[in-house]
């Protein structure tokens, strides 16, 4: 065996996608204690430079991967040496080069659009709804606010359910990113795109009934990963009903067909920002669903880690605050982490906080007044969403997306999540519904205003003693106090109209 070996291009990708299932960064400790090496190795290793053979092979072991299949051809003699002369290149068999997924069609190298190596915390849930998934749970809905980690929760799944429900290529997993406006979302286009990715494209009028039971058949018989994204755009409703049913009846039939079924190989995650309501309660044991909150303290600490800011007890502090103002959503956590990392700051945590930290203070004076009894006030102005360019750019922007649809699909619903902004703390719910007293809206079109935030979870309910309380996220607060300016700006400028000279 050669002194040194390295690894090929596809060799890499077998490792990367085999660390991914084990949780590993590419220079993990854990990696490093497992191989018996150091990180710098670990980086030679990634950067296809020559590693000590032992080395290299230990590196391999480590995460299960034949360390043949990840050489480089170059390393190995097409045939044995002949002569009695040593080959030290030479390694006693022929390794035969795997085809990258890149160069199957129909199949393409799997990417996430979220999981990465900033990844942290969410242990337990992952670990319970694994274990769910690979018994009965056919079917799971992750829910949440917009930038939660819904989808790399999702992937973080198809990770930990590899390879049974995806191959040992991933092949098996199929993604349907349904917050991409260039393609229809109704369950013919959708699951005609999905016949031509299996090798069958539909043919002549794509019935929707038979391209329903087609589709659901070949789900339940195959053993397939699913994950659809951002479900609720093709969710529907109105403000009589509620905002939970499909704008395609086929997806509901499809659903429906998949859970009724007596055995599925194959298994869904969905990701919304929005409930479901017609997937069928009858079928409760295969299905289920998770409300996703913000990562606690340590979590938060973990990733401002994996960011490599420093953690001393001051800049922790700092940090920690920052966290519990934004109540661990982990988007708005990675753009403040990064922004700290980089230029102006790079990475001196108290520097961020002396230009941005008056903005956590007037969070948490409010709060401290919410306890001593101050419970609303007109006067907060909280920039949470976009005190930085890049918060406008990557949590604002989204935010505004969830309101600006509010806005159109459910004005009463609308009102009703500005107007509740006033409210620093939890409050009981006939404190929320009577400020559609002014708007003229009745009793039951409050109900089912409030019904519509619940569904879309932008309203929290927490207990408190034997009451049920109900209380906005701080970054929905944020955006809903924003736009409760306009609102008032508005009627305003309504009134001064009506007034007759």
């Amino acid at each position: 065996m050669a002194a040194t070996l390295r690894a090929s291009i596809e060799g890499l990708r077998q490792v990367d996608d085999a660390r991914r299932y084990k949780g590993w960064l590419k220079s993990s400790p854990e990696w490093c204690e497992a191989a018996g090496t150091s990180a710098a190795t670990l980086k030679r290793f990634w950067r296809r430079l020559p590693v000590r053979s032992q080395t290299f092979r230990a590196i391999c072991d480590a995460v299960d991967v034949s360390w043949q299949e990840v050489l480089a051809l170059s390393e190995v003699s097409p045939s044995p040496p002949s002569g009695r002369g040593e080959n030290p290149g030479y390694l006693g068999e022929r390794v035969t080069p795997r085809v990258a997924l890149t160069e199957v069609p129909g199949h393409a190298r799997l990417d996430f659009f979220a999981y990465d190596e900033a990844w942290v915390g969410r242990e337990t849930v992952l670990a319970q709804l694994s274990e769910q998934l690979q018994q009965s749970c056919r079917l799971l809905v992750l829910l949440g606010l917009t930038g939660i980690g819904k989808t790399a929760l999702a992937e973080r799944l198809a990770v930990s359910l590899y390879p049974r429900w995806t191959g040992k290529e991933w092949q098996q997993l199929w993604r349907e990113n349904l917050d991409n406006d260039r393609q229809p979302n109704d369950f013919i286009s959708v699951a005609s795109r999905w016949w031509e990715q299996w090798g069958s494209p539909v043919e002549g009028s794509k019935d929707g009934q038979v391209l329903v039971d087609r589709t659901a058949e070949y789900v339940l018989t195959h053993p397939l990963l699913l994950i659809i994204d951002s479900l609720e755009r093709m969710l529907k409703g109105n403000e009589e009903e509620g905002w939970s049913d499909f704008n395609d009846p086929l997806w509901a039939m499809f659903f429906e067909a998949v859970l009724a079924a007596p055995v599925c190989q194959s298994r869904m995650l969905l990701t919304s920002q929005d409930f479901p309501g017609q997937l069928p309660g009858r079928y409760s044991n295969f299905w289920t669903y998770e409300f996703l909150k913000g990562l606690n303290e340590t979590e938060q600490l973990a990733l401002f880690a994996k960011a490599n800011l420093d953690l001393s007890p001051e800049s922790q502090n700092y940090l920690t605050r920052i966290g519990a103002a934004y109540e661990g959503h982990p988007l708005a956590l990675r753009v403040i982490a990064g922004e700290i990392s980089n230029a102006p700051f790079s990475g001196n945590v108290r520097a961020y906080w002396n230009r941005y930290g008056q903005d956590i203070e007037e969070v948490e004076t409010a709060i401290a007044q919410a306890k001593m009894g101050q419970t609303t006030s007109g006067s907060d102005r909280w920039q949470l969403h976009e005190c930085t360019r890049l918060l406008r750019m990557k949590v604002r922007d989204r935010l505004e997306q969830t309101f600006v649809r509010l806005k159109r699909e459910a004005p009463a619903a609308y009102v009703l999540l500005c107007e509740a902004s006033v409210y620093r703390c939890p409050v009981v719910e006939s404190f929320w519904l009577s400020h559609l007293e002014d708007w003229d809206y009745d009793k039951a079109e409050g109900q089912l205003a409030l019904e519509t935030l619940r569904d879309r979870y932008l309203v929290e309910e927490i207990t408190e003693g034997d009451r049920i309380l109900l209380r906005q996220h701080n970054l929905i607060r944020s955006v809903a106090l924003s736009h409760l300016q306009r609102l008032d700006s508005e009627a305003g400028e309504l009134k001064n109209k009506l007034i007759i000279p």
